[in-house]
């Protein structure tokens, strides 16, 4: 298996009225991507305690987002005919659809449980695993760059270790 292209959204909260406020993904090669959303209008929902969480303020995504139809297009720009894959394929494949369908654009790539693509003996060391990764990266914001770097790296080292 080659490298896997891992993405990760952070949100306003869980559940009904949530939305994405920032989308981040590791290509093959490693290189992050990350990028704060603009919320729309209607994106009024807003939990502190997911706040708490992954550490971004509303303030700061109205700020400092960038326009839906932004986003939709420079994750169609570098993941075109990519398989995707995220650890919270059900909260991430709505987040993600929200942002194409709120900016009127068709997804490009498709998105994936990295489960699909794990055997039994890196699931059984999957979250040990991580912990470490997350250590030695020294990584500990909930951020979505930092938490698919921490995938992708977990992932890797999973594989080696068979």
């Amino acid at each position: 298996m080659n490298t896997p292209t891992i993405i990760d959204v952070e949100a306003s909260g869980l559940g009904v009225g949530s939305y994405p406020i920032e989308v981040g993904f590791v290509l093959p090669d490693g290189s992050p991507n990350c990028f704060l959303i603009a919320p729309l209008e209607e994106w009024v929902h807003w939990d502190p305690g997911a706040e708490k969480i992954h550490g971004i303020q509303r303030q700061t995504i109205v700020s400092h987002g960038r326009p839906i139809q932004e986003i939709a297009q420079l994750l169609n720009e570098q993941l075109t005919d990519t398989i995707v894959y995220t650890d919270a394929w059900g909260n991430d494949s709505s987040w993600l659809g929200l942002i194409f369908h709120s900016a009127g654009i068709a997804q490009q790539f498709r998105l994936e449980s990295i489960r699909a693509i794990l055997n039994q003996q890196q699931i059984e060391r999957w979250h040990e695993t991580r912990n470490e990764v997350q250590l030695e990266l020294g990584l500990e914001r909930h951020r979505a760059s930092a938490d698919a770097r921490i995938l992708q790296q977990t992932f890797l080292r999973t594989l080696e270790n068979r």
